[in-house]
This record gives C-alpha cells, sequence and structure tokens, in this order.
C-alpha cells in the first residue's frame, strides 16, 4: 500500500516494542508500514528528542501510536515531525504543560504502580525502575495468558524514574492533531478516571475495552481498529 501512511508503534514503561507483536502482525498482513522504535527511558526530553530523530528517518505520512508512558512522549511538543498526521493514544498518558506522569497518575484513585510494587536498581548511569515479577501479572496484564505474563515480567525494560518527573513548556501535541484514545475500564496501572479525564479534555475519539494496561496484548483488535480509524480518517482528509 504505496500511499498508506507509515505507522508507528512506541512502548511505553517495563515494557519494549515487543508488547505491539500481535498488533504489527495484523496491520503488517493488512499491507501497512509498521516501525516500532525502542525508547531508551531515562529522561521525557531525551525520549522526545529521540523519538523525532526516529521519525526523520521514516518514510511519511505518519500515524503514531503510544502505549503507556509513550503518551506523555507523544504529547511532547518537540517529539513529532511534520508528517505526522494523527496520533492514537492506547491506555496511553496524555499531558498538558506543567503535568507529570506522576502527577496524572496520582489524580485520581485506583493505580497499583506504587513504591511497594516496584522495584528499584542501581545502574551505571542512574537507576532503573521495575515492577516486581511477581506483582506483574497483577497490576499490568491481570487479563494476558499467565504464561504471557510471566514471560513479560522476566523480559521487563526498565525506566528511570526520573522520566515521571519530565515535563513541558509549550502546549501538547494533541491541541493541534486529531487523536484517538483507547480507555483500558480494567486497568489498575494508569486508573481508568484519568485514562477518560484526560481523552476528554484532548477531545479524542474514544473507545472503550474491558481490559488491563497491556492493551495491545491482551487485546490487540481493539488496537488495530483504532489506528486504522485513525489512518483512515487522515487519508480521506487528503
Amino acid at each position: 500500500m504505496p500511499d498508506a501512511p507509515t505507522l508507528v508503534l512506541v512502548h511505553g514503561a517495563l515494557t519494549d516494542a515487543s508488547v505491539w507483536r500481535a498488533v504489527s502482525s495484523r496491520l503488517q498482513q493488512a499491507g501497512h508500514r509498521v516501525a516500532a522504535p525502542a525508547l531508551p527511558m531515562r529522561t521525557l526530553d531525551g525520549d522526545a528528542a529521540y523519538l523525532r530523530a526516529f521519525l526523520e528517518s521514516v518514510p511519511g505520512p505518519l500515524i503514531v501510536a503510544g502505549h503507556s508512558y509513550a503518551g506523555s512522549v507523544l504529547s511532547h511538543p518537540a517529539a513529532l515531525n511534520p508528517a505526522v498526521q494523527a496520533l492514537v493514544f492506547v491506555a496511553a498518558f496524555q499531558p498538558d504543560v506543567g503535568e507529570t506522569a506522576a502527577g496524572l497518575n496520582g489524580k485520581f484513585p485506583g493505580s497499583l504502580l506504587t513504591p511497594d510494587n516496584l522495584l528499584v536498581r542501581d545502574c551505571p548511569d542512574g537507576q532503573e525502575a521495575y515492577l516486581r515479577p511477581e506483582k506483574f501479572a497483577e497490576v499490568y496484564a491481570a487479563d494476558v495468558d499467565p504464561a504471557e505474563a510471566q514471560i513479560m515480567a522476566a523480559a521487563q525494560k526498565p525506566f528511570d524514574p526520573a522520566t515521571l518527573g519530565g515535563t513541558f513548556t509549550a502546549p501538547a501535541t494533541w491541541h493541534t492533531l486529531p487523536t484517538w484514545s483507547v480507555v483500558s475500564t480494567a486497568d489498575v496501572s494508569i486508573p481508568t478516571q484519568t485514562l477518560r479525564w484526560m481523552a476528554e479534555r484532548a477531545g479524542s475519539t474514544v473507545t472503550e475495552v474491558d481490559s488491563s494496561h497491556a492493551v495491545p496484548v491482551a487485546h490487540p483488535e481493539v488496537v488495530v481498529d483504532a489506528v486504522l480509524a485513525a489512518a483512515a480518517t487522515r487519508a480521506s482528509a487528503h
């Protein structure tokens, strides 16, 4: 599909690009170009710069989807290039000026991403945070096959805790781009009430799904539908 947009799928904290495996497979089988970069997750500004550089190397037009923390990166005013036509937030943060992921996650009750469920390790350039493996399924992937959740728990991509305090000073990208939001209604990582509040504020086209935080793994077909809806709407507008 040479005239179709490239679909860029950006992972969040505690997973890597493999979280998109089932989504990528379905999109590729439908004939779409897919790219799924790996974020460094050391600082929000650094991740925004990384994504911008990556997008510059990908043929446009572009539809960009982000899961979880990646929504903060997609919202960052320095993260995108002019080829991006629409954004899809999948159980993801949608911050605005001065807001942090940590602050938004505590805006409403219900998150189990609490200090006692996290494991923080020292590393050469600072610290890295993981979910405690025995808590991973409960907090992140309650409706994923237990064997798959164990694999995800073992293969976590950690994040520097500083990323959750990152913010920006210019208006978020979602003020000027059309957005779609997949809201997970059984989410105990980012509370469902928070996801709904952010999506409504951004004027996103919303799909709700009875899912844990691991929506791309547990319900890939819902994510595919949202991404394709964004791509189709933008294609018809040009």
